[in-house]
């Protein structure tokens, strides 16, 4: 297929933390807001006069410094991430505000708070603690530490405006981004789609990574281009899988993936728009902070809810994924040392495989991927098992 127009700004975009629309927007007057996890909503970092970028460190070699205050045994997401706060990566920030989920990136963000590893002077550090559960008191106890923990500490800190005009004004915004995501996405569902894995993955990391408001336009433009964008005539894909798992915030796992020949049509992992990317509907007769927390509670597919319906929920997501976007096969992948997409790899991969029927591949990795060639051989491998099983059928 022909590029699109704009695939190399959107790659260029994600090669620094610090981009050029950070940097732009930092000139204009925004405070700038690091955000680690979803479980923090993406609106109320993306308030008027703010917005956030979610930590990456792209192109990363060493991590020796991370390591030594990290341990060889924890997330290297983590432990890159705190190598390049030493590195002076992330000194564009204004706070973190990071809820209490993952122990090791609490680990990584205590690293970069207690060591004053961000040299802007006003800059602070604040934890929320996130419920485990999606039920009414876990509703509860999450709106009021949103309250606390995010909202409050940007109006006094910085005198943000946390009303509920301002978080209407968030989610409408949020909403835009997530409505031309979606179109977008839906173009993976066609039989030869007009659109890679890769390059919907580098237009979805560039929505976290960016301020929205200095995206949407070029966004706006990619869908009309794929809207008329021609493919190629045979289709190249041996096989269509949906990826789920951690986090995933380059690329070229995805690129490797495709080039190993199956199309990455479903992103269900962390960075991913499904479920990141789906506007989130209000109502007139309810708080905003509440609806906006209770769709964060009802949509979450992170590992890190444990009650059985969530669990059970998450399975049955990914099957509702596979047979959308008529997938062949599943990929599980984690991080190394991820707690928990390491439990829920090890059981939703024979689950999906010995009661819903779908081949599965179950991986764990590095944090840089590059051209490693045995992820590439064990997914060639992946993609030819699915041929056979088509073959025989």
């Amino acid at each position: 297929m022909k590029d699109l127009k704009h695939i190399y700004y959107f790659e260029k975009l994600l090669e620094d933390a610090n981009n050029d629309l950070v940097r732009q927007a930092e000139v204009d007057g925004q405070i700038v807001i690091g955000s680690v996890c979803s479980q923090i909503p993406e609106p109320l970092l993306n308030l008027p006069g703010c917005f956030s970028v979610r930590l990456r460190a792209p192109r990363t070699g060493s991590i020796e410094m991370g390591t030594y205050y990290m341990s060889s045994l924890l997330c290297e997401c983590c432990r890159a991430i705190l190598e390049r706060a030493i590195e002076g990566g992330y000194n564009f920030l204004d706070c973190i505000l990071a809820p209490d989920a993952c122990a090791q990136m609490n680990r990584c963000v205590e690293n970069i708070d207690k060591q004053h590893l961000i040299e802007k002077e006003h800059f602070f550090v604040s934890y929320a603690d996130v419920p485990m559960k999606s039920d009414a008191s876990a509703l509860k106890h999450y709106v009021k530490q949103m309250r606390l923990r995010v909202l409050e500490p940007l109006q006094e800190k910085f005198g943000i405006d946390v009303s509920d005009t301002a978080l209407c004004k968030a989610v409408e915004e949020h909403n835009r981004i997530c409505k031309i995501m979606t179109e977008i996405g839906d173009f993976r569902k066609q039989e030869n789609p007009v659109i890679t894995g890769y390059e919907y993955a580098v237009l979805c990391l560039a929505t976290y990574s960016c301020p929205k408001n200095l995206l949407v336009e070029k966004l706006e433009e990619t869908l009309e281009e794929l809207k008329t964008r021609e493919p190629d005539a045979k289709n190249p894909y041996k096989a269509r899988v949906v990826m789920v798992g951690s986090e995933i915030d380059d690329p070229d796992l995805i690129r490797l993936t495709e080039e190993a020949g199956a199309l990455v049509i479903a992103d269900r992992y962390c960075f991913g728009s499904l479920p990141g990317r789906v506007e989130i509907v209000l109502n007139d007769e309810e708080d905003v902070l509440t609806q906006i927390c209770a769709f964060y509670l009802k949509t979450g597919q992170c590992p890190r809810f444990m009650n059985t319906d969530k669990i059970v929920e998450r399975k049955e997501y990914v099957h509702q994924l596979a047979q959308d976007y008529q997938a062949d096969g599943v990929i599980y992948q984690q991080l190394k040392f991820c707690d928990y997409w390491g439990y829920e790899r090890a059981l939703a991969s024979h689950v999906m495989r010995d009661d819903y029927g779908y081949p599965v591949l179950s991986i764990d990795r590095p944090y840089v991927v590059g051209n490693s060639g045995q992820l590439r051989t064990r997914v060639q491998a992946f993609v030819e098992s699915i041929e056979i099983k088509k073959l025989n059928k």
